[in-house]
């Protein structure tokens, strides 16, 4: 065993060289040092913030490979208690509290830094915004709401369907078994997402997906699409259609990105969405918006009294309006009664003339939408 002997003065002199980065610095340098506190604050390091950020874009480039890794193997469902721990945390509170710091209005200066970081983290593409100038937007919501050009998504005139938001196709095909597929592997039930029907319809012993159906020679399919963070929020009718009926479910405001709908069975059917049912040319037709975290206010701007994200929500419950017996003052109503939709004809346009789109609204970081139909 080896014993090392330090006298005070050594161990002062130590210090000191520890502090100073190994340079020798006089008694009154150091003394000056600590009344005063220069000195002692270390000094940037432009080799350690370099080190730092390309291990954190590595870090981020190695989960984005692994995600998509996961992707192509079998999902892993989350058990019940991870769901119900999921669900008590609060999103609803923070998406209302997030939702009012986005309306209020930035300084000029301090637009630009803000909104440019948001571009360069969610890959935001300003050349297709109707206003490229940043300074443009007064707020995080205008910008989360920019338009788009006119020029940037043509629309096939002579088809009879088009997406209803700019977004990524996540799952389509035919309904079997009045299941519907969220993700790849992963279902929900197509009644408990669209609610329970008419007390007719509810009393014929047909399956839920035959009751939809106004032909035996139709079929039902479904598409769901989902808008990232950079994309662009609002969304329109996609199709020329009569609404009659809106139902809105109050609920959770969980993340509804890919990894989690891998992750939580029936997710769309626990979040808070508003659902737009009605018929087009072929029969039923529906299109739902599904609010996630931070997105928990949906706007229709043909139907000025829905309020979405509530303080206080009955678990379970859902609230109807009929446009068939109300009718509307803003859109057409046609001699049946309802709300008649026109297919939009460019990216911002929704009908004949210019009008504004149906949209959701709500947070840059959690910025997300579902639409089926």
């Amino acid at each position: 065993m080896r014993a090392y002997i330090i006298s005070a003065d050594s161990m002062a002199a130590a210090l000191r060289r520890l502090i100073s980065g190994g340079r020798v610095v006089c008694r009154t340098c150091w003394q000056r040092s600590l009344s005063t506190g220069r000195g002692l604050i270390p000094r940037p390091r432009p080799f350690a913030l370099l080190l730092g950020t390309g291990g954190g874009y590595l870090g981020y480039q190695h989960y984005k490979k692994k995600f998509q890794q996961d992707e192509e193997t079998s999902p892993h469902l989350a058990t019940p208690t991870q769901v119900a721990l999921y669900r008590s945390f609060p999103t609803r509170f923070l998406s209302r509290a997030w939702g009012r710091l986005n309306e209020m209005n930035l300084p000029t200066w301090l637009r630009k830094p803000i909104y440019s970081l948001y571009i360069w983290t969610f890959g935001v593409n300003m050349q297709e915004a109707a206003v490229e100038d940043l300074h443009h937007y007064r707020n995080l919501g205008e910008f989360f709401r920019r338009r788009l050009k006119p020029a940037v998504r043509p629309v096939c005139a002579a088809s009879h369907l088009t997406s209803p938001a700019d977004g990524k196709i996540l799952h389509f095909g035919r309904v079997k078994n009045s299941e519907v597929e969220q993700v790849k592997g992963v279902t929900y039930s197509l009644e408990h997402f669209l609610g329970p029907q008419s007390m007719e319809q509810l009393d014929s012993s047909s399956s839920f997906r035959d009751v939809l159906l106004s032909s035996p020679d139709s079929d039902l399919f479904h598409v769901v699409v989902y808008l990232a963070p950079g994309d662009y929020h609002c969304f329109h009718s996609p199709a020329d259609w009569k609404v009659e009926l809106r139902r809105h479910f109050p609920g959770s405001l969980m993340s509804v990105n890919p990894g989690v709908a891998r992750w939580v069975k029936e997710l769309f059917c626990l979040n808070e969405r508003v659902v737009l049912s009605g018929q087009w040319q072929h029969g039923f037709f529906s299109l739902t918006a599904v609010g996630a975290t931070n997105v928990g206010s949906i706007r229709l701007y043909f139907d000025q009294e829905l309020q979405t994200n509530a303080p206080r929500y009955r678990k379970g419950s859902f609230y109807d309006r009929s446009y068939v017996a109300t009718g509307n003052q803003v859109l057409q109503r046609t001699s049946e009664g309802g709300v008649a939709l026109q297919k939009a004809r460019t990216a911002n346009q929704s009908g004949r003339r210019p009008r504004r789109p149906l949209r959701t609204e709500g947070s840059n970081l959690q910025r997300h939408k579902k639409a089926i139909m």
